[in-house]
């Protein structure tokens, strides 16, 4: 099946497939993304594990031998097998009900919840949203809806969608410069082989980017650090967010915050140096 002949109804298959992993949310995990993030003191055990950390755990491990060319897991296991090339971590939308302990066991069950496409500017689309729900002792502390998306590669000499400009008005903000071996720590820590993290020759000669692509799950990450670097005694009740254009090691980019008049909602978003928004996000927190 290529790309052209996207058969919706036999991706459809897939809904409602579940699985689950079983993990210990490890405190050197915990400690070696505290480095990447360049915190300067680690959360120790017992203490709740971070907003949007729970990433790093709950791996999906596979073979070499079952590794595609792209680096990520042959499809039609528990994703459907999309035929679109592409494939890029979209968004989602995230509820913190209960402390996630540093030093426990937790369980991670996920469900494909929909699978839809369409037909966009840059040719094909397909949308799967999987349901992560992580639980320790019987509790429930963290769901999870993630979004992914699948495209087609963009035609030669197609025209880029236009840029959409960002907020102007940030009352935080902070600087990040991602190189390889950011991008290399954060894929180690995810087990997340996809090339376009780390292959610069795949990247721009496969894929037909300017550079290696900094993770959407990194950035979103970055956003709640900086929450957390200007409110430290905050807590994250929900947390939503979409990316809205790539961002690349090539250059700098900025984290932004901006908190609502009614103290319980933080907007947040990432943009490059030219001002262009790359992803938006809204953080509420609890009363």
């Amino acid at each position: 099946m290529d790309s052209a002949s996207l058969d919706l109804a036999f991706l459809q298959q897939w809904t409602g497939k579940t699985e689950q992993h079983h993990d210990t949310i490890s405190p050197n995990m915990a400690a070696a993304l505290a480095a990447v993030l360049d915190r300067a003191v680690p959360p120790q055990p017992g203490e709740a594990l971070p907003p949007l950390w729970h990433w790093i755990y709950f791996w999906s491990i596979h073979a070499q031998s079952e590794v595609g060319p792209d680096g990520h897991a042959k499809r039609g296991g528990f994703l459907p097998p999309v035929p679109l090339p592409r494939r890029m971590w979209a968004g989602g939308r995230l509820t913190f009900d209960a402390p996630l302990p540093i030093g426990t066991p937790a369980t991670r069950t996920s469900r494909i919840l929909n699978v839809t496409a369409k037909q966009g500017r840059s040719g094909n689309l397909a949308f799967v949203t999987v349901q992560h729900q992580i639980a320790h002792g019987g509790t429930v502390a963290i769901t999870e809806e993630h979004d992914i998306v699948y495209r087609d590669m963009p035609a030669k000499g197609a025209e880029a969608p236009a840029p959409k400009p960002a907020p102007a008005d940030a009352a935080w903000s902070r600087t990040v410069t991602p190189d390889p071996v950011l991008l290399f720590r954060y894929s180690a820590l995810t087990f997340n082989g996809h090339r376009i993290h780390y292959d610069r020759s795949y990247v721009t000669e496969v894929e037909g980017y300017p550079g290696l692509i900094v993770h959407g799950p990194l950035i979103a990450t970055l956003l709640v650090d900086l929450l957390y670097r200007n409110r430290p005694e905050a807590q994250l009740a929900a947390f939503e967010f979409r990316a809205v254009g790539p961002i690349f090691d090539i250059e700098p980019f900025e984290v932004c915050g901006q908190p609502a008049a009614d103290g319980r909602t933080v907007q947040l978003w990432a943009k490059n140096i030219r001002g262009e928004l790359a992803m938006q996000a809204t953080a509420t927190l609890k009363n």
